[in-house]
């Protein structure tokens, strides 16, 4: 048997079940031999990219949009170099489809209204006025990075509503997939897309990629990106967190033992925002920056988000684009999509 299957078979523990992978938008699928799955069960089965069809609704006709979901940014010109651009991007490759904006972060949604005038949706509040309009099938896409705490956000947001809609669909980050069980590898995607931006580096040369960092256990995928960026040989590469693991300070040693002498900082956000330009940027005594270079070491600040980057957009679009597919697929089961 699979690995995956073993996963599944320690996640049902005394339900004999079996899984496996499927290559595609969504990973696993409960065997056939699990006659009568309980509701715990196939919400544990979830896994990739979700796909509800609520049978209740099975004759309204079908009126499809599409909702991206981000944290937002109050930053207005780097919201117009990420996350529209990312989005029109979205939009571009599905030219006829209603795709909506939504800001995750509700704080975000109040400042830019109340300093630009500009009325940016929650995710609850675009799905309401979608179900208004008569829209009856939903595709979900995000714009986060790992599956961390505001991904839950998202996941949440897709069962608590998914029950309002004829169908409904919820993709994938930025990174999911690890190259486990024959799945792609979105981690050396994305680091490969990312180094698109790396300077030439010399021995004494270095880049400090900077996360975010969470308390969520998916902090853990900074490793896989730190072993990804190891394998680009592309010189000394080191990822570090603000609110996470591995910090600033538990980077530092390893400049030294490698006697760094010019370290380039970029951060690995969606957008160059406050933690961009004051964390690491800034000039406060506690800044990455100002802390590097009390070390001896100089500093050269590349203060961009991902969404600038076209390498990292493309990826971004193609997840959009497995959710719009997997919303517009009627036979998922053939697939491997959770028809639940």
């Amino acid at each position: 048997m699979k690995k995956a299957g073993k996963i599944m078979t320690s996640l049902a523990l005394s339900v004999a079940c079996m899984a496996f992978a499927i290559p595609g938008y969504a990973a696993y699928t409960l065997s056939e031999e699990v006659k009568a799955p309980t509701p715990a069960l196939k919400q544990a089965a979830e896994i990739g990219v979700r796909v509800f069809n609520n049978e209740a609704l099975q004759n309204l006709p079908d009126k499809d949009a599409m909702v991206v979901m981000c944290f937002g940014t109050t930053y207005k010109d780097s919201r117009e170099k990420t996350i529209n651009p990312t989005i029109a991007a979205i939009q571009k490759a599905l030219p006829n489809v209603k795709v909506v904006t939504a800001y995750t972060s509700h704080i975000i949604v109040d400042r830019v209204k109340a300093k630009e005038g500009l009325d940016i949706p929650t995710p609850e509040k675009a799905l309401e006025q979608l179900k208004a309009e008569g829209y009856t099938r939903v595709a979900l896409a995000t714009l986060d990075v790992i599956p961390g705490m505001e991904y839950d956000y998202d996941t949440a947001i897709y069962r608590l509503y998914r029950d309002q809609f004829k169908k409904m669909t919820m993709g994938l980050p930025l990174m999911y997939w690890q190259g486990q069980e024959d799945q792609r590898d979105d981690v050396k995607a994305t680091a490969e897309a990312l180094a698109t931006q790396f300077p030439k580096l010399g021995k004494q040369d270095a880049v400090l990629v900077m996360a975010h960092g969470t308390p969520h256990p998916a902090n853990a995928y900074y490793s896989v990106v730190q072993d990804r960026f190891n394998g680009l040989e592309k010189g000394n590469i080191h990822i570090y967190s603000v609110e996470g693991w591995p910090s600033l300070e538990d980077i530092i040693p390893k400049l030294k033992a490698d006697k760094v002498k010019n370290v380039t900082l970029m951060p690995m956000m969606m957008v160059a925002g406050d933690h961009a330009n004051n964390d690491m940027a800034g000039d406060e005594e506690d800044s990455h920056k100002v802390i590097l270079q009390k070390e001896g070491i100089k500093v050269t600040p590349y203060i961009h988000g991902l969404g600038e980057n076209e390498a990292v957009r493309k990826l971004y679009v193609d997840r959009a684009l497995e959710s719009w597919n997997a919303l517009e697929n009627a036979a998922e089961g053939k697939t491997g999509g959770m028809n639940h």
